[in-house]
């Protein structure tokens, strides 16, 4: 079997298209779609529904992906792992949501370089919802993402669970929020959030759609001291860590708002497609130093 003919499938499968093949491989669209007929000729079965779009694979063809894809991290293992010293070499491509990007690339970056100095990172930053997009489409290696609590991981993916993070709420104190206030009076006021596939964002939606209560953005934005700026001028409601708030130049400018049995939190997770192969051991330190670092005061979300 032509390895070439696997990667060409594998790509159009983990892109949709034979044109995010060809552009991924550097190959035209006629040399991608010649590999995958040569592999459909050589198991002798079709492996794309060419009538889905984007392309997707049959039956046979999710099967024979599964195993392609071993076979070629296998390649890639053996490649990038083989050498005089036994060092880990090669890429490791690793997401991370922007909630715990300061807390996953100090400590945590520190111990991945030190225990693997050989090892190229390539750092992404996005939301939990296209982080875990990528790393389904192996698009990224491992994912450092927030899912609402209760929401599993696909199961496809490795999941190693690091808790539960929670947050405040806070308001200028101009916005007349009542100290405490009902989650029927909360729903009132406007939010100062992150765009739309932000955790918390999801998590203080469907609280309030299950309450059958209004859930009303008014402004979004990115960067955490914009939203704060935001939140500090009276334009909504918005969310801090504690340690955040503290170290906040806009902390003597809202005060915090206290609803009793509303707690905005999200569970943190480690993602990954199996099997890790010589990342698996990259991954692990990552992981476990991420986990210690959770353990501490989180930065403001950014």
């Amino acid at each position: 079997m032509n390895i070439h003919d696997l990667e060409a499938f594998v790509a159009v499968v983990e892109t949709g298209s034979i044109v995010g093949a060809s552009a991924r491989l550097n190959l035209t669209q006629p040399g991608v779609t010649r590999r995958i007929q040569n592999l459909e000729e050589r198991l002798a079965t079709p492996l794309l529904d060419r009538q889905s779009k984007p392309l997707k694979p049959t039956v046979a063809g999710r099967e024979a992906y599964e195993h392609g894809r071993r076979v070629l991290r296998s390649l890639e293992d053996l490649k990038a792992g083989v050498s005089l010293d036994g060092a880990v070499r090669g890429e490791f491509r690793l997401g991370i949501m922007p909630y715990l990007s300061t807390s996953a690339l100090s400590a945590p970056l520190d111990s991945l370089r030190e225990a693997f100095p050989r090892l190229t990172l390539k750092i992404t930053s996005s939301l939990s919802p296209r982080l875990v997009e990528q790393v389904q489409h192996s698009e990224i290696d491992a994912v450092a993402v927030c899912l609402p609590e209760g929401v599993a991981p696909p199961p496809e993916l490795a999941g190693d669970d690091l808790g539960t993070q929670s947050v405040l709420l806070v308001a200028s104190p101009g916005l007349g929020v009542p100290k405490p206030v009902e989650i029927d009076m909360l729903s009132r006021y406007p939010w100062v959030l992150n765009e739309t596939g932000c955790g918390f964002r999801a998590f203080i939606r469907h609280r309030f759609e299950v309450a059958r209560l209004p859930f009303h953005v008014g402004v979004e934005a990115q960067g955490a001291d914009l939203r704060m700026s935001l939140v500090a001028r009276g334009h909504g409601i918005g969310i801090v860590t504690p340690g955040a708030l503290s170290g906040s130049q806009w902390r003597d400018a809202v005060e915090v708002v206290d609803c009793p049995g509303f707690k905005p939190q999200v569970r943190c997770w480690l993602l990954h497609r199996p099997p890790a192969g010589r990342l698996a051991q990259p991954i692990a330190v990552f992981r476990d130093a991420l986990a210690e670092a959770l353990k501490g005061p989180m930065p403001l979300m950014s």
